[in-house]
């Protein structure tokens, strides 16, 4: 890769929030910058305010992920990082048309799609010497998380408000990062690329709109019960800068920590090798 060529960096959920702010820092930084998000307006405007470039996908419909995913790897011949930023809190149970949990789908299956289609992109990257690496947006929530492999999707579960499926799907993408970072780890002169999970922290954006607890800490705060988007941004920013992360491939970060707290089972390398075949079952890819 050139030094003068500047890096492809895709970020999802970049059309509000966190994701926008992350995606205008590393234009900043001179990367090309990717811009997705699910709603056309707000998306096309975050990448016309920073010369990026917007594509649409709404991760609660797998054919559209991989419209996405098809379309960008037909666009760039390599991509150096992808930044998994899409997914929220879905308060109210809903099934999307693919049949799936709402909050577990755009938290975690679709980027697991995405992930997967555009890992030869990012292995290119890797053969030119790019940056080469993945970062998803998981939660400090990932500990009250659990992982039902024939119950993924809630259907038997208690929903507390979408919070289990939440936390639940934030653990499922702390265990497929480490996985991932295991699969694609360089071996025999073949450089690899790394996964990293992050929890930005507490941030007040729209995320959890719709949840009674989150309306109730905003009125009863008046929006001050968490950091910025700028704040909540800084993690993603520096995972995916151009420069050495000081820990190794799989790590969580909090915030700017490496190997924060997490679930006990998020450390069981038989689950994350089962979550990831049952995963690539659900998305209908090879194991």
């Amino acid at each position: 890769m050139s030094e003068n060529e500047p890096r492809v960096v895709v970020v999802t959920g970049a059309s509000s929030g966190i994701g926008a702010v992350a995606a205008a820092r590393l234009a900043e930084r001179g990367d090309r910058v990717v811009v997705v998000g699910r709603n056309p307006e707000r998306t096309r405007a975050v990448a016309e305010s920073i010369g990026g470039t917007a594509f649409v996908a709404d991760f609660a419909r797998f054919d559209e992920v991989r419209e996405l995913a098809s379309t960008l790897s037909e666009r760039y011949d390599a991509i150096d990082v992808l930044l998994n930023n899409a997914g929220g809190l879905v308060s109210t149970r809903t099934d999307t048309v693919d049949g799936h949990e709402a909050t577990i789908q755009s938290n975690y299956l679709s980027p697991y799609l995405l992930t997967r289609m555009l890992l030869p992109r990012l292995q290119e990257s890797a053969r030119r010497g790019g940056t080469a690496r993945i970062v998803s947006t998981s939660s400090v929530a990932n500990r009250f998380g659990r992982i039902d492999l024939a119950d993924l999707d809630f259907t038997s579960r208690p929903w507390h408000g979408g919070w289990r499926a939440y936390g639940s799907a934030k653990l499922a993408v702390v265990l497929f990062v480490r996985e991932l970072a295991r699969r694609t780890a360089a071996h025999e002169g073949t450089p690899g690329v790394d996964g990293y999970s992050v929890h930005p922290g507490s941030v007040v954006t729209n995320f959890g709109s719709g949840s009674p607890l989150i309306r109730f800490g905003t009125a009863v705060t008046g929006g001050r019960w968490g950091a910025t988007a700028e704040v909540g941004a800084a993690p993603l920013v520096a995972l995916a800068a151009d420069s050495p992360v000081p820990a190794v491939s799989g790590v969580y970060f909090d915030r700017l920590r490496a190997n924060g707290a997490v679930a006990r089972a998020a450390d069981d390398p038989d689950l994350q090798r089962a979550l990831w075949a049952r995963t690539a079952e659900i998305v209908d890819l090879p194991d």
